[in-house]
């Protein structure tokens, strides 16, 4: 058997796989690449790019697993991968609290100015506190949509800083609200109450362009946006014109809409957007569980998850 490696990814995996079978690495091959190498695999080992649509999978003649090393599924024709007999194990929950913990601190980081600050003195070399006057998170609302796992350790970490928790899941039953100290609302009611509104819903045709002209004028005015989840469910233009015409406080995000625009899965490739004019605008690039311990505890998941699909003693 020979396993496909295509992402960054807990080192454990290919060590412990590769009891089992030739592993081989080839990080973030474009789509047209990994149709023409995926016939000989039996495993897939990746996170989210490149989507895999159902060329790569009419093309994967001997495929049998993909271990996605993430959360979300959208990347995947799942239809496609049921009907040639593949299965595809995620891993949900893992990463979550790494992505909460980075919610709260692009939150004080949009709230303390810590970032334009940092460049006012490491480049301009000025060294004038009286520019950057923040606000607490204390006392404040936080509006969460999509009340997971991540959400729920969101909410919980919010509570650390007094703030109030309200948010917006419909599949969840009412005593799970109840149960993590958060008032249970509608989008709308989240949209007109919220001081801060954090992000963390699959992008489906119902989630895309969520945040848009209309949403955010329903919004208080100087609210802040923050989106972990994926980059399509806020619009961008509509987030820049507000941005820039001071309607909103801020909007930090891990994800953009056009992620790989420009050859981004070239080494050194970029890309642009308005947004990056827009001081009250601060991004990273779909960090959320670039940490060591969440690497670790997937890395460990999906192994498992593979073994058994396999039946690897």
């Amino acid at each position: 058997m020979k396993c496909l490696i295509i992402d960054a990814v807990s080192p454990a995996i290919a060590e412990e796989l590769g009891k089992y079978m030739q592993v081989d690495t080839k990080m973030l091959p474009t789509q047209a690449e990994l149709a023409a190498m995926i016939g000989d695999y039996d495993v897939l080992i990746m996170r989210v790019d490149p989507a895999i649509n159902k060329e790569i999978l009419d093309a994967a003649k001997n495929l049998k697993v993909i271990g996605v090393c993430s959360v979300g599924l959208n990347h995947i024709d799942l239809d496609t991968a049921k009907a040639n007999g593949i299965q595809v194990f995620n891993a949900p929950g893992l990463n979550g609290n790494a992505v909460a913990e980075l919610t709260i601190s692009k939150m004080l980081d949009i709230s303390r100015h810590t970032i334009p600050a940092n460049y006012d003195v490491k480049v301009n070399k000025t060294w004038d506190k009286y520019k950057f006057v923040g606000r607490e998170l204390r006392g404040k609302t936080l509006g969460v949509l999509g009340f997971g796992r991540i959400g729920q350790r969101v909410g919980e970490l919010a509570h650390a800083f007094l703030m109030d928790v309200v948010a917006y899941d419909p599949y969840l039953p009412a005593h799970v609200f109840e149960e993590q100290h958060a008032k249970n609302c509608t989008i709308d009611e989240v949209l007109k109450v919220s001081d801060f509104i954090t992000i963390h819903m699959p992008l489906t045709p119902e989630t895309k362009d969520l945040f848009n002209a209309k949403s955010i004028a329903e919004m208080k005015d100087g609210a802040v946006v923050l989106n972990m989840a994926r980059g399509g469910i806020v619009n961008e233009q509509d987030m820049y014109e507000a941005l820039k015409s001071g309607k909103l406080g801020g909007y930090a995000t891990d994800v953009m809409e056009n992620e790989l625009a420009a050859g981004g899965l070239t080494e050194g490739a970029g890309f642009d957007s308005p947004l990056f004019e827009c001081d009250n605008f601060v991004v990273t690039p779909h960090l959320g569980a670039q940490t060591v311990d969440a690497s670790r505890d997937i890395g460990q998941h999906i192994i498992g998850k593979v073994k058994e699909a396999l039946d690897l003693k």
